[in-house]
């Protein structure tokens, strides 16, 4: 990726669009092109992208936020189908106040016989749906797509919530070819503007005039009884203010594509975010917002959907107090409870850190994952123990850069046992076991609440290596087929992901999916143990047949010492990479195998040993092999010692993976005796 090579022009945004890129003037030319002029493997691009949002004043009710919405988009080909579907995210608020959206009007053009089809959206293609308690979402997809189609659409969204000013982003996972942009800011109104990612965009500012007409009425009264005449007069007054102009122009800027190994690429997505810092309204004292984490906090505590519900212990009382009544160990009453909800409260699939109602989501046996886990701090506080919230935003949300309830979107619970020793704890998954977080959870820091509003920072990345130990004893034929058995060991979050993707799988869809992972492999006497029993680690077992795993040429057989298990290809494949490597946790995965050699043949050569170390003891690698007699014993274990490697330590990685892959893949050779 060469971000900082990109060519970039920075230009005052015009008040209106140039005739290229008016609403509905699609031309041949783009109609035409085929491949992307900036970007040759993009399966589609933003021709034009274009938002303003600015405060407008509405007599009776205030000031409302106002964000106009245009984007037009070249399809290259089938998989560009993706972005011809819109998702429209709307804030609820409460009392009823939620964001709404209106004028939308959206087109697909074809080119057919040299004419320019269009093809509108029809408003019952139009969807919305409730994603949360705090998110409504309106969805449509474009209609008559194909290859070489281009979209466009737009639409205007009204929200009650000032300070909620969504991000600017100029990146995408596809290249955009022009973007304006514009942010207009009435002087009672003072934001606080946050930057994020590689490529460095500045705004030009400007200072313009702005006026708020008031129409007035008044009635007046002459003369006196029957004769008396009641007159309506009607008025204007205006204020003038100043507003501050921020704008955008970019051109030609590419793709930002994900990585593997990256736990949310709008980490480093170039963007802007503009946060409320305070409003100072005429006659009026100043309004301050959440400007520190301290503030941030403060406010999440305070609000009845959170600090109140972790107040509430009627509804669970008797219940909890029957389960620990013969447990007096801190650490016993701890797992009591954590597998009592998650025994008793499904997770509906929401996220969330504050509660929708933690009666009800007892009661129903259902409810978000901030109903859950507030749910579960309460009960652990109402059994004597020190617990407190701790908010977190997960992998794909990104991380909290800056103050803002917005940065966060989960929660989960910390308990200190009187040892000393931390618990972290999420109840929303019932396979997750104490200081195992599920794996979206796993995302730098989070932050405590703890009574009163205070707060703090917890690493949410494990230090515990999760492990797969797998053995193989096997035996090879003169053909090439291997037959044999397999047993592997996995704990902590390698267990979690198991249990995750096997229990309630059909067992028989499971064992087909398995065998089709490896290409073929005959599976039979497939065992799992402990896929229940969540603090034992998961073993499974299968005996298999698998053909052509070996290379026969004239009188010599040639194969890999982990012939199906061996690792084939790097997923680091960038010659630079400017983002941090986010294993997740760290892990321990290491190979046992015995090979019995078929009759017939002798050993003529096998692989040397070898041992490779990542810089500062991130990570290593051993490669061990003997041969005895028809018996050729192979010990390969390889583990990363780190969650998360820093990006000045890829070239190294990089290059670890390489000589692990092709030591795996070194040959041992057989030769008929």
């Amino acid at each position: 990726m060469r971000i900082l090579t990109m060519v970039l022009s920075l230009c005052f945004v015009a008040s209106a669009f140039s005739q290229n890129y008016k609403f509905g003037k699609v031309s041949k030319e783009e109609l035409e092109e085929t491949v992307c002029s900036i970007d040759s493997t993009a399966n589609a691009a933003y021709l034009y992208k274009y938002r303003k949002s600015y405060f407008e004043y509405i007599q009776g009710e205030g000031f409302v936020l106002k964000t106009e919405i245009q984007e037009r988009i070249k399809l290259y080909n089938q998989e560009g189908f993706d972005y011809a579907t819109e998702q429209i995210r709307l804030y609820k608020g409460h009392g009823g106040s939620e964001e709404k959206v209106s004028q939308i009007k959206a087109y697909t053009y074809n080119l057919e016989n040299g004419k320019i089809i269009e093809s509108k959206l029809n408003k019952s293609d139009i969807f919305k749906s409730k994603a949360s308690k705090y998110t409504n979402e309106v969805k449509f997809t474009m209609p008559n797509l194909k290859p070489s189609s281009v979209i466009e659409y737009k639409y205007e969204i009204s929200s009650p919530f000032l300070s909620n000013v969504d991000e600017f982003i100029f990146q995408h996972n596809i290249p955009v070819k022009k973007l304006e942009a514009r942010f207009d800011v009435p002087e009672y109104f003072n934001f606080k503007v946050n930057i994020k990612g590689f490529l460095s965009v500045v705004p030009k500012v400007e200072n313009e005039r702005g006026s708020i007409t008031f129409n007035n009425k008044t009635r007046t009264s002459s003369g006196q009884g029957l004769s008396a005449v009641t007159r309506t007069n009607y008025s204007t007054s205006k204020v003038d203010f100043n507003k501050q102009v921020n704008t955008y122009s970019l051109e030609n800027v590419p793709a930002l594509r994900d990585e593997p190994y990256v736990n949310s690429i709008n980490n480093y997505r170039s963007s802007v975010k503009y946060e409320l810092s305070y409003t100072k309204f005429p006659n009026a004292t100043i309004e301050t917002y959440s400007t520190t984490w301290e503030d941030v906090v403060k406010r999440v505590y305070k609000s009845s959907s959170f600090g109140e519900e972790l107040k509430k212990t009627a509804y669970f009382q008797k219940d909890i107090d029957a389960l620990i009544s013969s447990v007096s160990d801190p650490a016993e009453r701890v797992v009591l409870i954590f597998d009592f909800v998650k025994s008793q409260v499904k997770w509906n699939g929401y996220y969330g850190f504050y509660a929708d109602d933690v009666r009800k989501a007892y009661k129903d046996h259902v409810g978000n994952s901030g109903d859950i886990n507030l749910m579960l701090t309460a009960m652990l506080r109402h059994a004597g123990l020190n617990a407190n919230p701790v908010l977190v935003s997960t992998r794909t949300h990104g991380i909290p850069l800056f103050p803002t309830r917005e940065g966060f979107n989960y929660v989960v619970t910390w308990v200190k046992l009187p040892d000393g020793s931390v618990t972290l704890l999420d109840a929303t998954n019932k396979y997750s076991v104490p200081n195992v977080l599920p794996f979206r959870v796993l995302n730098w820091q989070g932050r405590i609440v703890a009574k009163n509003g205070g707060s703090g920072l917890i690493d949410l990345y494990p230090k515990t290596k999760s492990k797969n130990a797998m053995n193989m004893m096997v035996k090879i034929d003169e053909e090439g087929t291997l037959e044999g058995s397999f047993r592997s060991v996995r704990t902590n979050h390698r267990a979690l992901s198991f249990r995750n993707s096997y229990n309630g799988a059909d067992k028989d869809a499971y064992l087909e999916k398995l065998e089709n992972r490896y290409n073929g492999i005959e599976i039979s006497d497939y065992e799992v143990k402990n896929d229940k029993e969540l603090l034992k680690p998961i073993i499974e077992s299968y005996k298999f047949v698998k053909e052509s795993q070996a290379d026969i040429i004239g009188d010599k057989m040639y194969f890999s010492p982990l012939f199906y298990l061996k690792t084939s290809e790097n997923p680091f494949k960038l010659e630079k990479r400017e983002f941090p490597i986010d294993f997740g946790y760290p892990s321990i995965t290491s190979h046992r195998v015995t090979i019995n050699i078929p009759d017939g043949y002798k050993i003529e050569s096998i692989p040397e040993a070898a041992a490779i170390r990542l810089p500062d003891n991130l990570g290593s690698f051993q490669f061990k092999i003997l041969s005895r007699g028809n018996t050729i014993q192979v010990s390969v274990t390889s583990q990363i010692n780190e969650s998360i490697i820093s990006p000045i330590h890829y070239e190294a990685l990089k290059e670890y993976f390489n000589t692990f892959i092709r030591k795996e893949a070194e040959q041992i050779v057989l030769t008929k005796a």
